[in-house]
């Protein structure tokens, strides 16, 4: 099997792709052709208790950007695939009220920095600052965008939100732990999710 497609990911990691946990480097590089990357899991809290905000986040959740509400213990499935140096992912949170599905796409724009194109369209993107800590990858937002229509613009500094992920590899579980946090200037957190799920490759279907 030979990896025809280049993980955005590996190609923003570079040399630090060898300092992640042996697990979480599969789940970081490319995958063999007419395969994709399958996570099954639950997330222990998903949103933001704070109601007054959700239907601030509603049109965000009808993009598939962020889940506007707040659950707990809400079991979701993940699947990777890799589209001209783009890792694509869909994340569907099975709700109690109905599936929601995350959809998301990671590259490295020409400046070298990652980015994540969030929501169906990507009305939302954000590039990151990368660090590797024992193992694990640590992501904290450096600018956020946002689409309009055919207008895109960044938002200013002082009121940009602060988007932090973590993932990490537990050895006594065997389970890879995803966590994600959203916070604005003078509001604080606004959005969160955290998780963790066991992921493996398999070939696509059809």
């Amino acid at each position: 099997m030979s990896a025809v497609s280049r993980s955005g990911w590996a190609e923003a990691l570079g040399a630090r792709l060898d300092d992640l946990h042996p697990r979480l480097r599969a789940y970081f590089s490319p995958l063999p052709a007419g395969h994709i990357g399958v996570g099954e899991g639950t997330f222990s809290r998903v949103g933001t208790p704070r109601r007054w905000l959700w239907p601030l986040l509603r049109p965000l959740h009808d993009r598939s950007v962020v889940y506007a509400g707040w659950q707990l213990s809400v079991p979701f499935r993940i699947t990777n695939r890799f589209v001209d140096a783009r890792t694509v992912s869909e994340r569907t949170f099975l709700l109690p009220e109905e599936p929601w599905t995350m959809r998301d796409a990671v590259f490295v724009n020409p400046h070298g920095r990652l980015v994540d194109e969030l929501g169906d369209a990507g009305p939302v993107a954000a590039s990151f600052e990368i660090t590797v800590t024992d193992g694990a990858l640590h992501l904290t937002s450096h600018a956020i965008g946002l689409r309009w229509r055919r207008f895109r613009f960044r938002m200013p500094r002082p009121l940009s939100p602060v988007v932090k992920l973590t993932e990490s590899f537990d050895d006594i579980s065997e389970r890879q732990r995803v966590s994600v946090t959203i916070d604005v200037p003078l509001l604080g957190r606004i959005y969160e999710y955290a998780g963790d799920f066991r992921y493996r490759i398999e070939k696509e279907r059809g």
